[in-house]
This record gives C-alpha cells, structure tokens and sequence, in this order.
C-alpha cells in the first residue's frame, strides 16, 4: 500500500454538470489549493446557489488559482474572502487587472440583494477591495511554490487576455487545469500552450460535442449581415460579452470600415464595462499575436475607426435611439440576462427590418439562448417581447476549442495521461467528449458531478 503523501483528493465544487461556477480544489495532506471560485449563471437557482456555504472552510484554503477573469471564474471570489479565505490569490497582471473592473462592475447586481425574495447581498464593497489586497500576479512560466508542496506554472490558455492554464506539480507528476481555452480563433491573442506531459487533465468541454464555422467566412458573414441590415435600414444588435468577444468584434470591424469593405453606418459601443475593458487590452498588446502587432505597430488603433462611439454614461446610451438608421449596437449581456442590451431588444426585437446577431455561447435558460433556438416571444427583464428580428449567429467568434481541438490538447499528453475530467460544459457536451477521450485515446475519461470528490495517485 502506498504512503499517503503519494494521494491527493480532487474535489469538483463548480463548473461539473454545468458551464458555470468553475470551483476546483486539490488538497494534500499539508496544502488545499483551488482552481478559480466563479459564479453560476443561467440556472433559476443560480442566485441561492451563489449564495450557499461553500463545501469546504475557506480559511483553510491556502492559495487560490484564476485562469482568467470571466464572471464565472472569479464572481464568487469576494464571498471567499467574505467567508474566512486569507491566502493568496494568483493570476497573470491582465486578468487580475480586468478582475478588478469586473468585480466592481458586479457589485451593481451582486451587492445589493436580488430576486423576488430580496435575497441578501453576496459580498460588499469592502469584500472587494480585500479580494484585490490579497491578489498577486505572475508571468506565464514562472513557478510557484506552495508549502514546498504543490509547484505551480500558469501557462497561456489562449482564451482572453492573460487566461491561464494551471499547471500543478506534485511528486514529480502533473495534473493540469484548463481553465476556458481558445483555439486558434482569435485575432488578436497567441494560441494556447501545449502541454505534453500531463499525468491528468480537468478540461473545459463548452464545445466538446460540436465544431465551430470556418473562422475564414467570419468577417464575410459578418459584412453580409451588416450589409443587409443597412439594406433595410435597420438595427443590428450584436449582445457581446464585455471581455473578448467584444474586443475580437471590434478588431473584425476596424479591417472592414478602414478598408471600406461595409457601408458607411454608425456603431455604436454601449457597454461601460466593454469600454474599460478594451482600455486595459490596449495596455497589455505584447500579449497578442504576431500578426495583430505587426498592424498596431503599423499606427492602426485596432479598436478605434471611423463612425464608432463609445457610450459611457446612461444619457449617451438612451440617445442612441434618436440616432437615425441604418446603426450597429454592441452591447452587454452576452446572454441578454441584463445590461443595456436588453433595452436595445425591448425596443428593436418585434421590427422585422431589424436584426439580431448572436456571437457568444448561449447558456440554456436564459432570453439569448431561447432566441437562438427559434422562439417568437421571449420575456426580457419582465416583459414579454415578441421576436420578429432576423436571428442570425457566427460561432466562430468563441474563445472556447472545438471538440476535435480538445481532443488534440490530449493526445499531445496521450503517453503519460492517467484520467481526463471533463468539466464546464453542458452534460451532453462533457459526456460526448470523455466518450470520445475514451474511445479514440483509449484513456479513463470521467464527466464528474458537482460535489464529487476523487482520490489521485501520485
């Protein structure tokens, strides 16, 4: 029998059965670490299971991981701290700066109660400034020692601006958390690391049942949904997520108005969020690719041209409406739960000669992913609001791999791997793809459930 120093327990306290609420932890018998602490969205439950005891005693946390700073990554973090958690937070310098303003941003929802029952707030202001105090960043490759227990590395994901894969060290073997991980789809950041020597794997599975569109026809299919929205002078409303999909779309938009490849029409960037957010992307261009740095490098703001205006206060959001068509409106949610968008739906979704453009994953259960699937009435914020709008989606604006991507990511582990766990993702895509691990690998993959623990040999 072996020494017991030679097992740790992995335990699955988000982001199993569900995209959401990514929450792992590793413990040994001197160190707990966890692997990001997230919000769970797109679930009626999701506000009382935000607000729930974590299944574990935060103060005996001794540091926590960030793969990168989307909300379902970093939203419980606060309420960590709130419950005892004292450690270490770690994370690149970009996503703990733009973790920053998405903390404080989700203080208007977060820090007062929500729903019908005036559910109590999850953390405060204070939480906040706490949460960033305990925060410290890293550079991709540099080692972490924790306890002289567990070493870690981030390394680069490929997902959002300084996303992480985390890569831990114990007993000479390695067990790698994913984290959300791009594949190759972006144009403006560098593709993710490989990793070839993996002894398990916790990845992501958002796509891990189905392929995305050639990323090739993206910006002709965006400039022929543009082109047809000015035809009939209508409103194109794109809801973006503030981080990434946003930036990427801006990117696409800037070659075709400074190329002149679209009509001339006003677009209109309606997210303060997203505005700050492409601000922090301008600081931080040494992590994008080559190519993107050759054209900054050229003069070009990649994400400012002719005819787009950034709407920062409400009073520039509401005069969007007096701005004649044909117009573009980017803005938040990108599920449409919230944001100003959902004003933009309310007043634009019944008007045939309008349009919708979906170019985000769209969690089940929630306005943007019952739009997507065809339905003709969809309750917005409370009201009912007849669907009339073209629908029209590009998925190849995800900064989530495909399955056969994912399946690539393994096999370059495929002589050392033990087990895979595939997590964040909806149970039919996280089953599909430890099916196809299993199958075309010949490797144990496992889709666990939220709460489960497992004991690792290492």
């Amino acid at each position: 029998m072996k020494n017991e120093t030679n097992k740790l327990k992995l335990s699955f306290w988000g982001g199993a059965g569900t995209v959401t609420g990514s929450n792992f932890m590793l413990e040994s018998d001197k160190s707990k670490i966890l692997v990001d602490c997230g919000l769970f969205q797109g679930c009626d439950d999701c506000d009382k299971k935000n607000r729930e005891s974590f299944g574990y005693t935060p103060s005996e946390v001794d540091v926590l991981f960030i793969t990168h700073a989307h909300i379902d990554h970093i939203g419980r973090v606060p309420k960590l701290v709130k419950d005892g958690f004292n450690g270490v937070i770690y994370s690149t310098l970009p996503a703990r700066d733009i973790a920053s303003v998405m903390l404080d941003d989700s203080l208007k929802v977060f820090g007062i109660g929500t729903g019908e029952r005036k559910l109590p707030p999850l953390y405060s202001k204070k939480d906040v400034e706490k949460t960033m105090s305990l925060w410290k960043t890293v550079s991709y490759g540099e080692e972490i020692s924790v306890k002289k227990d567990f070493k870690v590395t981030l390394r680069n994901s490929g997902h959002v601006l300084g996303s992480a894969l985390v890569e831990v060290v114990y007993n000479n073997k390695k067990i790698v958390f994913t984290g959300d991980m791009g594949g190759g789809a972006s144009p403006i950041l560098q593709n993710a690391d490989i990793v070839k020597d993996a002894n398990y794997l916790v990845m992501e599975s958002v796509y891990g049942d189905r392929e995305h569109e050639d990323v090739l026809e993206r910006k002709s299919k965006l400039k022929k949904i543009i082109e047809d929205t000015v035809e009939k002078n209508g409103i194109l409303m794109i809801p973006a997520f503030s981080l990434e999909r946003t930036q990427h779309l801006l990117f696409d938009l800037n070659e075709l108005v400074e190329n002149s490849k679209i009509p001339v029409v006003s677009i209109f960037l309606d997210s303060p969020l997203a505005i700050k957010i492409t601000e922090i992307y301008r600081r931080y261009t040494d992590y994008f690719n080559d190519e993107a740095q050759k054209i900054i490098k050229s003069g070009d703001d990649v994400f400012k041209f002719a005819n787009l205006r950034s709407t920062l206060t409400a009073q520039e959001s509401i005069a969007i409406r007096k701005a004649v068509n044909p117009k573009i409106i980017i803005a938040g949610s990108g599920m449409s739960t919230g944001g100003r968008i959902v004003h933009h739906e309310k007043l634009y979704l019944s008007d045939p000669s309008n349009t919708l453009l979906i170019i985000g994953y769209q969690a089940a259960g929630t306005p943007g992913r019952e739009i997507q699937e065809g339905s003709k009435k969809v309750n917005i914020s409370g009201e009912e609001v007849g669907v009339n709008a073209t629908i029209e989606t590009i998925s190849s604006y995800s900064a989530h791999m495909g399955s056969e991507d994912l399946l690539s990511f393994a096999e370059n582990s495929a002589e050392s791997l033990n087990k895979v766990f595939v997590v964040m993702g909806e149970p039919s895509s996280s089953l599909y793809l430890a099916q196809k691990i299993h199958d075309y690998m010949d490797i144990e993959a496992s889709a666990p459930k939220s709460g489960e623990s497992v004991e690792l040999d290492f």
